[in-house]
């Protein structure tokens, strides 16, 4: 069940939703100053459709900055990083670490779902577990925490709950390369390669998102999303390698 009720979010600094709101700052390790901000960050678009009087905002905006904020904070980091990467190495690891398919795998793990502000037709549609609003969300409160704390508390945030996924894209980097992976393995058990194709396309310009199928032999073994055509694919190379490595066969 969320924690955070139609009936909390009518008074955004009431009693029972400022503890809800505390229950989330103590998830990620951060206060926020102006609690307004989380807030935002956790409204979604079809929420705040439903309460335009009320002059609710919703969290793209902040997802849009926090996007930004997520970016360089991760390609900070793999600059930085021991092994010396290349401009391409750090283009893909970039790439899988700031993908919907981390990010709402870490939303999950933060139950970030609970605390979300959906409309009545989202919340009956399953918006709460949603890869996408996951995704977004967790992108909007990093954006919240830099207009908050500043760019060092929010890179602070990105990268412990990062860490895990940046230590272990660091020591198996090519692992991540599953078009690669997946190219290798159809060529070498059937001689072919796979198709790629965009199926899709979502949201606004500046914020699209692709979804993608991977087929083999003419069979579909995968489906993929992502910011850019190539992250979807990657995706979906990842989907298709985990049910042939199953067992599964294309044919």
């Amino acid at each position: 069940m969320p924690f955070l009720t139609p009936s909390d979010s009518v008074e955004p600094m009431h009693a029972s939703y400022l503890k809800n709101l505390e229950k989330f700052e103590k998830t990620i390790n951060y206060t926020f100053k102006d609690k307004s901000l989380l807030k935002e960050a956790l409204t979604h678009s079809s929420y705040a459709n439903e309460h335009q009087k009320e002059g609710i905002r919703d969290n793209e905006r902040l997802e849009f900055l926090g996007d930004a904020v997520l970016g360089l904070s991760v390609v900070e980091t793999l600059f930085r990083a021991e092994d010396l990467l290349s401009e391409s190495e750090m283009a893909r690891l970039k790439s899988f670490l700031v993908s919907k398919s981390v990010l709402s795998e870490i939303a999950r793990e933060l139950s970030i779902g609970d605390f979300l502000l959906l409309g009545k037709g989202e919340e009956r549609s399953g918006g709460r577990e949603k890869e996408n609003i996951l995704s977004d969300a967790m992108e909007a409160v990093f954006g919240a925490i830099y207009i908050d704390g500043g760019f060092n508390k929010a890179k602070r945030v990105v990268l412990k709950l990062l860490d895990k996924h940046i230590k272990k894209t660091l020591k198996t980097r090519e692992a991540h390369d599953f078009k690669t992976v997946l190219q290798e393995f159809t060529q070498e058990k059937f001689a072919l390669l796979p198709e790629y194709t965009v199926v899709k396309e979502e949201g606004l310009e500046h914020q699209k998102t692709y979804v993608v199928e991977v087929t083999i032999k003419g069979k579909k073994m995968g489906k993929g999303r992502g910011r850019s055509k190539k992250e979807a694919q990657m995706m979906a190379a990842k989907e298709a390698l985990e049910r042939l490595r199953k067992g599964e066969k294309p044919s």
